[in-house]
């Protein structure tokens, strides 16, 4: 199996070559591109949707059901890479991106020129473009899926002006438009997301080589624009427009800990599942349990730790279930990202766990370059031609 291939980190990487789409690309009349990678028809004066008429229906299980369907464009490895980047909606929100059957409404993938999505849901067979060769990353796949989710671009926001500045004079007028701000956006009464994966990077649709088009304030130093996966504000984003009721936290930084209580004093007191997913920015994770008490019982059936080496419940399992009180040893990935998953059985004297989370070593070399297997593509997977 090829893993998805993931950037190899650089905080100040704007990942802006996905955004720089000439409007000529999207050759459908009745199509055109706003920030670069939305389509809005013709039919659609602006962007917006106030009636959730282009928000996916959720099911009376309260999973919002997205079907799709491949283009014939893809191959084994490509169809793999787009899923593994579907799977942390899926393991986050409660988006479950389904086979397309007899759907009225789904999602026609195909290797367009470029990568772009429509806005939300219009209805019918909606093209999503995710080009072969240059948009097979994971980052950059999840935003595309988040815009036919209904969301725009970070910097869109109403209230962007207090958290970025907008540098116009090295932006061309033809560009200008991309950095449109909403009047009125819905921002769900959450923060502001430099690390978004639907923000644009420093240097986006520059005229000028080296010189930024977007700054943080008022700290300039602030990366953005990150294709690495969905933020811990993405997920809860999604789970807040979607009516989610999903225990899930996204955890980027070098490292950190996580606690059973933060998350399931808000649920009720007999069961919850929780996830976890840590995302280190380089190296591979290591976990160390500080605090372990969990309620026995055969096979540790009622309630556990599980972790798993990715992104998914499908993902080689690094600790199987473990109950009772004895610590688990040191776990140690073999790349940047873990899934931690806690199920809780009801109410007990168990007191629950501590884990902390760091860079461990990185993985042998190979030919020179560092192997990190559940995040870089195989040698063998297919090279790509020129330099990020």
């Amino acid at each position: 199996m090829f893993p998805l291939l993931e950037l190899p980190f650089n905080a100040n990487n704007p990942l802006i070559f996905p955004y720089y789409i000439p409007l000529s690309l999207c050759t459908d009349t009745t199509q055109r591109l706003r920030e670069g990678d939305i389509v809005v028809t013709k039919s659609r004066s602006a962007i917006g949707c106030s009636d959730h008429s282009c928000f996916w229906p959720q099911s009376s299980d309260g999973i919002v059901r997205v079907p799709y369907v491949f283009s014939p464009d893809y191959d084994e490895a490509q169809i793999r890479w787009i899923n593994e980047a579907m799977a942390e909606f899926e393991i986050l929100t409660c988006i479950d991106f389904v086979n397309h059957t007899t759907e009225s409404d789904y999602l026609s993938i195909k290797s367009g020129k470029g990568c772009w999505s429509h806005y939300g849901k219009i209805g019918g067979g909606q093209i999503l473009s995710l080009m072969k060769k240059g948009c097979m990353w994971k980052g950059v796949i999840q935003h595309e899926l988040n815009h036919a989710l209904g969301f725009l671009h970070e910097q869109s926001r109403s209230d962007r002006d207090s958290y970025v500045k907008i540098m116009w004079e090295y932006i061309s007028a033809g560009n200008k438009g991309n950095f449109k701000k909403s009047e009125n956006s819905n921002n769900l009464g959450l923060q502001y997301d430099y690390s978004s994966v639907m923000h644009y990077g420093t240097n986006a649709f520059s005229n000028t080589p080296g010189r930024a088009t977007i700054i943080p304030i008022p700290d300039a130093s602030v990366p953005i624009g990150q294709r690495y996966g969905l933020s811990n504000l993405d997920v809860a984003k999604i789970n807040k427009l979607y009516n989610c009721n999903r225990c899930s936290t996204v955890l980027d930084s070098p490292s950190g800990s996580l606690s059973s209580d933060n998350h399931t004093s808000k649920y009720s007191s007999s069961n919850a599942t929780c996830f976890w997913l840590i995302r280190i920015p380089s190296k591979r994770v290591s976990l160390q349990f500080d605090a372990f008490s969990l309620k026995s019982s055969t096979d540790c059936k009622t309630e556990y730790v599980k972790i798993y080496d990715g992104v998914s419940q499908s993902s080689e399992v690094l600790l199987d279930k473990t109950c009772g009180t004895k610590s688990p040893p040191v776990v140690t990935a073999s790349g940047r990202t873990v899934l931690v998953e806690f199920v809780r059985g009801g109410t007990g004297a168990a007191t629950g766990f501590k884990i902390s989370y760091s860079s461990g070593r990185s993985n042998p070399r190979k030919n020179g370059r560092e192997s990190d297997a559940n995040n870089v593509k195989s040698e063998n997977s297919g090279k790509r031609s020129g330099k990020i």
